[in-house]
């Protein structure tokens, strides 16, 4: 009674594993099917056999268009890390690019506020390391302004 319930389980599982089409008749039916259909009728294939149905080549190799077997957790586990990995680095990419957009505004906003402050024509005035005042002459202050625009031309694209 085993045997006879084993074999009919055996049976009844091998069409688990059966190449699935899908055709339409001359009627416009649609029709799935695990066998060919007719000769003259456009067949989709939407699953292919498994590797133990797959034909066998000359050489005793499974076809090329079977399909490979279901990843392993480990491999699952590689592959969402290399995503992570990628995901990460390109946000870390993208963070360091802002920063160095930040950075040129601020230098180009500073450069400007300086080269506004030259060209005031107020009297600027200027602290040594000793701490005592020394006011900018006319010469000084055209080469500061030629210094602000230089600073504007390289940070203001």
């Amino acid at each position: 009674m085993k045997k006879i319930l084993l074999t009919l389980l055996v049976l009844a599982s091998a069409n688990a594993f059966a190449g699935l089409s899908k055709w339409v008749d001359a009627n416009g039916k649609v029709h799935y099917s695990d066998e060919p259909p007719p000769p003259n009728v456009k067949v989709e294939k939407l699953r292919l056999p498994s590797a133990a149905e797959a034909p066998v080549s000359a050489s005793g190799a499974a076809a090329a268009s079977a399909p490979a077997g279901p990843k392993t957790i480990a491999e699952r586990e590689a592959e969402l890390k290399k995503a992570q990995q990628a995901k990460k680095e390109a946000a870390d990419k993208a963070a360091k690019d802002q920063a160095k957009i930040d950075a040129e505004k601020a230098n180009c906003a500073a450069a400007q506020q300086n080269l506004r402050a030259l060209q005031e024509g107020m009297r600027l005035v200027e602290i040594d390391a000793k701490g005592e005042r020394s006011y900018l002459d006319d010469n000084q202050r055209r080469q500061r302004i030629e210094k602000a625009q230089q600073d504007i031309n390289t940070y203001c694209k």
